[in-house]
């Protein structure tokens, strides 16, 4: 975890040199091209060797248990979407997720069910700190790829440090914090969970990505960039290829 914060103040580093003031995707620099393929390589090994083949395996298990594994991660990452709803201005979504959180952590049984959306409230897209930085005005910085973590930006990485900083409950409680509740296995398999959920989602729409593309690596990049601007606009645009509303699970939240 030291290594990634590590990498994620570099990332910092480098997009102060970037227009900060651009968030025209086509225009995000790659500022160490070498590194980032070196480090999407790297990315690609562990998901043939390990990622995608646990997909696989998961997208086997009944639809009941992969719609209650999915319920549970989205309703674990309210943790992080309230608060940036407050500070992205929006107190209507912040209070209707918090609703969310407080019926589907209870009635819904730690959100393995989503009872609150059957009582009427909208179910709103996941926010993390990088967005919110995005809303305020600060530019993405250079493209970078982070090793494990995959896509991301000098301004996402930032958002991963504000997170780990004392941002996100969860990593507060099982990481940070030392409690008699929860270990530090449980944040990092919560994220491991998230990344083979999402990975089953998008299965034949990543596999044909890498099939039909010339240059793998700088398609990613396009859909990744793509994604983050659409979030950050609140666009209901659909991004190319892709199959489920979370390109970035793996990378951000």
């Amino acid at each position: 975890m030291k290594k990634i914060l590590i990498i994620s103040l570099l990332a910092l580093c480098m997009g102060l040199a970037a227009n900060a003031a651009d968030n025209d995707p086509t225009n995000v620099k790659d500022c160490s091209e070498g590194f980032n393929r070196a480090s999407f390589k790297f990315n690609q090994g562990l998901d043939k060797a390990i990622l995608r083949p646990i997909a696989i395996g998961y997208r086997k298990l009944p639809n009941g248990i992969r719609t209650i594994t999915s319920n549970f991660l989205n309703n674990l990452s309210n943790l992080v979407t309230i608060p940036n709803n407050a500070l992205q201005g929006d107190i209507g979504k912040a209070g209707t997720n918090l609703a969310r959180l407080g019926i589907n952590s209870t009635i819904g049984i730690l959100g393995m069910f989503d009872v609150a959306s059957g009582m009427g409230f909208e179910k709103y897209e996941k926010e993390d700190y990088g967005q919110t930085l995005g809303v305020m005005g600060a530019g993405p910085g250079c493209y970078l790829v982070l090793p494990v973590l995959g896509s991301s930006t000098a301004r996402d990485a930032v958002g991963i440090i504000g997170g780990m900083v004392g941002g996100d409950p969860w990593y507060n409680i099982t990481v940070k914090n030392d409690t008699q509740y929860f270990k530090d296995s449980d944040y990092y398999i919560s994220r491991g969970a998230g990344g083979v959920d999402f990975r089953a989602k998008n299965l034949e729409a990543i596999d044909n990505l890498e099939e039909n593309s010339m240059d793998f690596y700088a398609s990613v990049k396009s859909l990744y960039l793509q994604d983050r601007q659409k979030k950050i606009l609140n666009s209901k645009q659909i991004t190319e290829t892709q199959e489920d509303g979370d390109w970035d699970e793996v990378s951000s939240d």
